[in-house]
């Protein structure tokens, strides 16, 4: 234990263990304490979890004389317990710890750090638990202490429970840290992580914190609104500038500063008068950027807020009370602006919530009754009349209809449905009665969860972002250092006037917070990403969005991307005087149990025919080239010609030419034999999609460098299906190794490179390329999980739209970053320069906000096919 709580006072054994058992005991001098060695942990301590304070009374082991301490270490408020009302005690998992000299070695880092109370790790359980002042202190010190040393903090100890808030007011980016050191510093909190982007924010707590967090939330000028099963418990149905709490104060402030200003132009009251009327506004208008400012100050947080309120105060303060007024009103004016502008952007993806309907029509024990979504159970029948909205995911089990699905995969297009089809909970049926069986819960339904994976993916930072936090992160201190200095410099030292640079010194604070360049990645990646799932491609990040933007070669999976993924057996030949019906019932019946595409089109060839299938044991699916079943006590394999002749060493010699006939005409072909004779050929071919022609050349036409099918079919079959689809490379006869193997030497020649595939069969290039982007997504839950980006529905289409989209994005980004930055340099010359005033400079400041935002608002208004650019 450290030094600073050697001495707790905790229970009645102080027990150390220790490897060297002739220890001296230098980090405890306790006084009288029962010590216990032994060989083991390096250094490990055992208390209760009583606090002592000066009552302390714990029997013969410890005998504290509370009044006067004849300890040999110091005895502070560590010492028994004694901790301050700001005093969090926590217990964290640590991992990397290889040794007892590891829990010595973080145990003595984390003492010296200026707050904390008392710290004890234990390197049996791998456990740290602490107490530090968190008015002195922040968590993050702490995690940062104990990565530096090679650490990893794993997890929290204590139970968890993480609860989502609503968040109304964040106008402004640094409104989350505003937020987070406040929230995280509760003692019942765990983790903070606000989504600026979807006015989120996620808390990880012990269960019991949610009340404080809302009331903290609320004392730091925001209001927080719990949610429950992805819905608020309490829905504002006003309009934003009925909701909003600055509208008001805002709008007051602004008519009292112009009818001072017109009537101190017009000469109709004295300049005495006018003030009184300008610090009236400022007050009224500054009130709450005021109070929010000094809330940052107590949570340790310099933010706009703050640094408006000291520029107005000084402005008035060397009387220039119309510029102090001017500041206050522009600056609300641009946060008000700012908040509508914002609330429009995250409406994009709220109005997805809006989708699925609060209620439905439940048919249960033969009565229909309308019930809330949230109790609907699984397994229930939902009535869906023509025209409503579908409440629930499930499938159809009676009835038949058209759908619009647009809301969640993006088609234009109207689905037939019929019984046994997926239906998608927010999507319209249009004309015939359904009656629904539901497959999944509301919480858990496929627009829930897009829901959910579009607003994580809107707080997640893109890489431009870096740049921005490290510069921000720099930029303010040393702008602030900067004002001090001009308004002490000059004045002191160059016999300049204390005014006119101190007045200097004002305006260099407005423009040291960094607000619009700040702003100008998020808004970007909320906008293309809300927009991206309007469409149907859900993007998983801004990481994702920036790296789709930057690929130069596009690869396909054949099998269900390039092609439909519906194959049909085109021809069977029997050998050696077998009857068709023979083979089939026999290749079905090993195929029966295998997922793959060609293996279910031989199923249903066998089911089309009423052949009936022969039972087979021992199923197993080779990967890349076929399956192998025990049926009528033989072995039986089907598969790839090169299965059979590379390892199971059968010779096809004499059906040579067949197979390459009809390899040659773009079909597939099955061998069904054993490991010493062939049985059949099978031929199997899988229509292009309509659209995969079109999206090639539009790839091209957006300059795409290279587009490569990646493909397990043979050569011939392989180049038979690039002669329709025109300009594209080919790679055949590929196990998934081998698909891994082509990505990493497309990324090694080209650069950046995107796989596009089914999302599951293709998991290993998926995850292997720059960017992993899965097919018909909407009803595959892996897929949705797993995939860089998502593909609702199986629409190649949407593939140019998704790279156009995330290029203009990458190019807005850019374009908002560099207008940031020059109009900060153009007004720090110019205060320099003393040719501008205190208004102007935040007139630019909010201004430059107010552009970033609608700049990046454009992403929201791209639509497919115009995305080339």
């Amino acid at each position: 234990m450290s030094e600073k709580s050697s001495c707790c006072g905790q229970g009645d054994k102080h027990q150390h263990n220790h490897q060297e058992q002739d220890s001296d005991h230098e980090s405890c001098s306790c006084g009288p304490h029962e010590h216990h060695h032994e060989s083991g942990d390096h250094h490990v301590h055992s208390h209760s979890e009583d606090h002592h304070g000066p009552n302390c009374n714990h029997g013969d082991h410890h005998d504290h004389d509370h009044h006067s301490h004849d300890h040999d270490h110091k005895h502070g408020d560590a010492c028994c317990g004694n901790h301050s009302a700001d005093t969090v005690n926590r217990t964290v998992t640590i991992e990397g710890m290889h040794c007892g000299d590891c829990a010595l070695k973080l145990e003595k880092s984390i003492s010296r750090l200026d707050g904390v109370a008392q710290v004890q790790v234990n390197f049996a359980t791998a456990k740290m638990s602490l107490g530090y002042d968190q008015s002195k202190l922040d968590f993050g010190t702490i995690t940062n202490q104990i990565r530096n040393l090679g650490y990893s903090l794993l997890e929290q100890a204590a139970a968890k429970q993480s609860s989502i808030f609503r968040i109304e007011g964040m106008d402004c980016a640094d409104c989350a840290q505003k937020l987070e050191k406040p929230v995280g510093a509760l003692v019942s909190v765990n983790q903070v992580m606000v989504n600026y982007g979807a006015a989120k924010m996620t808390v990880e707590h012990d269960g019991s914190a949610e009340q404080a967090v809302i009331q903290t939330v609320n004392q730091a000028g925001y209001t927080a609104t719990l949610e429950t099963g992805g819905k608020p418990l309490q829905t504002d149905e006003r309009s934003f500038w009925r909701r909003n709490n600055k509208v008001m104060p805002t709008a007051i402030s602004g008519l009292i500063f112009t009818v001072a200003w017109g009537l101190e132009l017009g000469n109709i009251m004295s300049e005495s008068t006018s003030s009184i009327l300008y610090a009236l506004a400022m007050i009224i208008g500054g009130y709450r950027i005021a109070r929010t400012g000094i809330y940052g100050l107590r949570s340790r947080t310099i933010g706009m807020d703050l640094l408006m309120t000291v520029a107005a105060l000084g402005a008035g303060l060397i009387g220039q009370w119309e510029e102090g007024a001017a500041v206050v009103f522009l600056f609300s004016l641009g946060e008000t602006l700012e908040a509508y502008t914002m609330d429009r952007t995250r409406k994009s993806i709220r109005g997805l919530m809006d989708l699925s309907p609060r209620e439905a029509l439940v048919r249960r024990n033969g009565e229909d009754m309308m019930i809330a979504i949230e109790a609907i159970q699984i397994g229930d029948t939902v009535i869906v009349k023509p025209g409503e909205r579908i409440a629930m995911d499930g499938l159809i089990s009676k009835g038949s209809s058209t759908v619009n699905q647009a809301p969640i995969t993006g088609e234009s297009v109207p689905v037939e449905k019929t019984e046994g089809d997926e239906v998608f909970a927010g999507t319209v049926n249009q004309q015939g009665a359904l009656e629904v069986r539901v497959t999944k819960l509301s919480k858990d339904n496929t627009l829930s969860r897009i829901i959910t994976l579009v607003e994580d993916a809107q707080a997640q930072k893109a890489p431009s972002q870096r740049f921005v936090d490290v510069f921000a992160k720099y930029y303010t201190p040393a702008v602030l250092v900067i004002a001090l200095l001009i308004a002490i410099i000059p004045p002191l030292f160059m016999g300049e006037s204390f005014q006119e640079w101190f007045y200097r010194a004002l305006m260099m604070l407005v423009v040291s917070c960094p607000c619009a360049l700040v702003i100008s990645t998020p808004v970007s990646i909320v906008s293309a990403i809300g927009n991206a799932a309007r469409n149907g491609v859900l993007i998983k990040g801004g990481a994702h969005l920036e790296r789709l933007g930057a690929v130069s070669v596009v690869a396909f999976d054949k099998t269900g991307t390039l092609t439909a993924g519906i194959p049909q057996v085109t021809g069977i030949i029997p050998l050696d005087s077998r009857t068709e019906d023979e083979v089939v019932s026999i290749a079905a019946g090993v195929e029966s149990a295998s997922e793959h595409p060609v293996a279910q089109a031989i199923v249903t060839k066998a089911k089309q025919d009423n052949v009936p299938m022969k039972p087979a044991s021992m199923f197993t699916s080779v990967t890349g080239r076929g399956a192998q079943a025990i049926i009528g006590g033989t072995l039986f394999y089907i598969g790839s010609p090169r299965w059979f002749i590379h390892e199971l060493n059968v010779s096809l010699e004499n059906i040579k030419d067949t197979v390459q006939r009809l390899e040659q005409q773009g079909q597939t072909v099955m061998i069904l034999g054993t490991d010493h004779d062939i049985w059949a050929i099978f031929a199997v071919a899988d229509e292009i999609r309509t659209t995969s022609k079109s999206t090639l050349e539009h790839l091209k036409a957006i300059g795409i460098e290279k587009t490569v099918m990646l493909t397990g079919d043979n050569r011939g079959t392989a180049q038979a299906v690039a002669a329709k689809l025109g300009d594209i490379d080919v790679r055949s006869e590929l196990l998934p190794e081998d698909k891994v193997s082509s990505i990493k030497e497309l990324m090694s020649n080209h650069g950046h490179v995107a796989m596009i595939g089914d999302g599951i069969n293709d998991a290993p290039a998926l995850a292997t390329a720059t960017v992993g982007i899965a097919m018909g997504a909407a009803g595959t839950d892996t897929a949705l999980e797993t995939a860089d980006v998502a593909l609702m529905a199986d629409d190649l289409s949407k593939l140019p739209y998704a790279i156009g989209l995330s290029r203009r994005a990458l190019w807005i980004i850019k374009q908002n970053i560099a207008f940031s930055l020059l109009i900060k340099a153009v007004f720090l010359i110019m205060i320099f320069m003393g040719t501008s005033t205190l208004w102007m400079a935040v007139l630019a400041d909010t201004g430059s906000s107010l552009i970033v935002i609608a700049n990046g608002m454009r992403l929201l208004r791209t639509r497919v096919g115009t995305t080339g650019a």
